[in-house]
């Protein structure tokens, strides 16, 4: 979810269709922090190395994940969830024609009943950027080799990363979790996404367990 997502299309022609429907129904329902044109290309590159199942988090009016949609490839099933009741009502009308895409409305972790993922985008829960968001778990929701993202933070050129003036700490859980291979990709001078793969030995026996989640607050 980006401050000012919805305006920074302002200026971005030649945009997927379906990318296009979802923006008119943001602006219309007066939602403004839709997924970033930058976040969005990134999104459908990745979509298109899904084999079966994407799951997204945090679907807004649907700016994303029409993104996601608009690159994988056929059979492949797409999940969001939100839990705004009318945007989740106004996103089941983006993709209404559109029977590989399912909109669920409520709490975040309904996502868990429906995975592992060959890649999940955690937009709205999951992430651990706020006190009272658990952080997913990358070895359940994730196939073997599956990719997780996280979006919306500051590029950050030290180690260890700062936010406020602190330690960022939702951004070193995950660039250091033990189930992932975290990169951080500045996409713009002021933002910035996570993208973890899954070892191929997370959640194995003997495998390290993931640190425990911590109160943080927002990136």
């Amino acid at each position: 979810m980006s401050m000012s997502g919805t305006d920074a299309y302002d200026r971005e022609p030649h945009l997927p269709p379906l990318v296009e429907r979802a923006l008119a129904a943001a602006r219309t329902h007066g939602f403004p922090y839709s997924c970033r044109p930058e976040q969005g290309r990134l999104l459908q590159v990745l979509a298109g190395g899904a084999r079966s199942r994407i799951g997204e988090t945090g679907t807004g009016c649907g700016v994303g994940l029409a993104w996601l949609v608009s690159g994988v490839r056929d059979g492949v099933r797409l999940l969001s969830v939100e839990r705004d009741p009318e945007r989740a009502r106004v996103a089941a009308g983006v993709f209404a024609d559109r029977p590989d895409v399912r909109i669920l409305h409520g709490d975040w972790r309904r996502i868990e009943d429906h995975g592992p993922y060959d890649l999940l985008v955690l937009d709205g829960g999951g992430t651990g950027k706020t006190p009272d968001d658990t952080p997913a778990d990358p070895a359940r929701l994730l196939a073997p080799g599956g990719r997780i993202v996280i979006d919306d933070f500051t590029p950050a050129s030290d180690w260890p990363p700062r936010h406020g003036g602190s330690v960022d700490r939702p951004r070193v859980f995950w660039l250091e979790h033990p189930d992932l291979d975290t990169v951080e990709l500045p996409l713009a001078e002021d933002l910035a996404t996570l993208v973890g793969t899954r070892r191929r030995s997370a959640g194995r026996p003997g495998a390290i367990s993931a640190p425990r989640p911590f109160a943080a607050g927002p990136t």
